[in-house]
């Protein structure tokens, strides 16, 4: 495989209120440069040669710089970790056999990629009680009648007694302890649920708006949504291994995705391994991607590490996607060589090229994105030091093309879809809101009796609220007055009061 690993050119400045951060931005090999960040660098500037003007400190660069592989370089616990793990495995596959109630070190940094945290009571004294968070990945929101009635009954013979809504448009199931894990794991597999790649150095759960409207370009994005998880789900079978015994589980990819995948024309993959995209190594951290239609910012769409928005023509038929790069909103405390950052404009892509064009990028990130240092390995650091220009030049060596300037678009707009809508095939969905995502006591039973009794489908919001969808119209009465009885209307209706006074109903 031909790889290319990064390197910033830099000029040492003396203004005192530049703050030196020692950084090296290192896929599967490492490469040491020196950045300056400035301490007056605000949320969301970047530091790019395009935005800095002429007395800008980065200078970009058409290619990356080659390092010095004479010098061993540093890399973080975690990335050792996974080199040792074989694919994720070890030494998980042992630690879970153990009687002990919780897992070691590493295997704790591993069980995260299963889509599991370890946790314990820290206003426990004494003997520590461990327990297991385990999350979902719904691409799109999308939960089927099957699965939410599974992590229902999960969450009461195994969990807490709540399901959490978040806002990755996943479940949460609290509580579990160690010797059930393979117990809940194996029941959501085969409820053709999944938690993989949930959690850990990859790519998490991919968003898209969650409204179930029968509308061309909502299609779409759901769909290229569905594509891009499915493109960057890990394949090296750890998952299945762990939780079914190696059972085949029936799944379906698109041949599109498949040849995506495969493709390596640009020197993308890892040829005979068995995660051809991710390696070893996989990601330095997490990577978020959303998939949305012009206005509806319901994901969020510039807090993503890759933002994607449908472009359709004036008869509404998509035709390619516009793509926005390096967002993140996490930053250390108290570090301010760390900050939130929007995503900015990366190109415009047909939209036959927009797994390939999604693939580059993380690839990208892959070989360049920082593994000594884990607070500076967000893809949004990279492109803060190299600037967008020297970015785009290298994620198109990646994807064998250049991009086209991005497509105007119409104002953003936040939307709740809370209440009643028609889908636009007949049929209705009802968006409620669900108090900090957590669905217990009344609100679940209530819930649970009508998905039931309905056979309802349903998706999760990006605000941790939960949409019960493909409603006929006959049900309309009976289900708002089981919604009125246990009390989740009044709060759906005084939340739309206050969203349209403050102007985002």
């Amino acid at each position: 495989m031909t790889t290319s690993f990064g390197g910033s050119n830099t000029a040492i400045h003396k203004d005192p209120k530049l703050l030196r951060v020692p950084t090296s931005f290192n896929g599967l090999k490492s490469a040491y440069s020196s950045i300056l960040l400035g301490k007056r660098l605000h949320v969301f500037h970047s530091l790019s040669a395009s935005s800095a003007g002429p007395t800008s400190i980065i200078r970009a660069v058409s290619t990356p710089v080659k390092p010095d592989t004479s010098v061993e370089p540093k890399r973080s616990k975690v990335e050792i970790i996974k080199e040792h793990s074989n694919f994720i495995r070890y030494p998980l596959n042992e630690e879970l056999l153990t009687e002990a109630s919780n897992i070691n070190e590493a295997a704790t940094q591993l069980i995260k990629f299963h889509g599991s945290y370890q946790q314990y009571n820290r206003d426990e004294r004494g003997v520590k009680s461990y327990s297991f968070m385990l999350r979902t990945k719904n691409p799109c929101g999308k939960v089927s009648n099957e699965l939410y009635l599974v992590m229902d009954d999960l969450a009461d013979q195994f969990g807490i007694g709540t399901l959490r809504l978040t806002t990755r448009q996943t479940f949460q199931l609290h509580g579990v302890l160690k010797k059930d894990l393979k117990t809940v794991m194996s029941s959501i597999i085969k409820s053709m649920g999944s938690t993989l790649g949930a959690c850990g150095d990859l790519n998490r759960n991919v968003l898209a708006p969650a409204a179930p409207f029968a509308r061309k370009d909502y299609l779409f994005a759901q769909k290229t949504a569905e594509d891009i998880a499915a493109l960057l789900t890990p394949q090296s079978g750890f998952y299945y291994d762990m939780w079914v015994d190696g059972e085949k589980i029936m799944s379906a990819e698109s041949p599109e995705v498949v040849k995506a995948r495969n493709d390596n024309s640009h020197g993308t993959n890892f040829p005979d391994s068995p995660e051809p995209i991710y390696g070893t190594q996989f990601l330095p951290r997490k990577f978020k991607i959303a998939v949305t239609v012009p206005t509806d910012n319901s994901v969020d769409i510039f807090t993503n590490d890759i933002g994607v928005v449908g472009v359709s023509n004036a008869d509404g038929e998509p035709q390619g996607f516009n793509i926005y790069v390096g967002g993140g909103m996490g930053r250390t405390h108290r570090l301010e060589s760390t900050f939130p950052r929007l995503a900015e404009p990366l190109g415009y892509v047909p939209k036959e090229d927009i797994l390939y064009a999604v693939k580059a990028i993380v690839v990208t990130q892959r070989e360049n994105g920082r593994r000594d240092d884990r607070k500076y390995s967000r893809m949004k650091y990279l492109i803060s030091s190299w600037g967008i220009e020297k970015f785009r030049t290298v994620v198109e060596q990646y994807y064998g093309k250049k991009f086209e300037p991005c497509q105007e678009l119409p104002e953003w707009d936040f939307k709740s879809y809370l209440g009643w809508h028609e889908q636009g095939d007949g049929s209705l969905f009802c968006g409620l809101h669900v108090d900090n995502g957590r669905v217990k006591g009344a609100t679940k039973a209530t819930l649970r009796e009508i998905i039931e009794k309905y056979n309802l489908n349903v998706r999760i919001t990006p605000n941790q609220n939960i949409i019960l969808c493909d409603i006929r119209r006959a049900w309309k009465r009976p289900i708002t007055t089981a919604l009125a009885q246990g009390g989740l209307l009044v709060r759906c209706h005084n939340l739309r009061i206050i969203l349209g006074y403050i102007g985002m109903a």
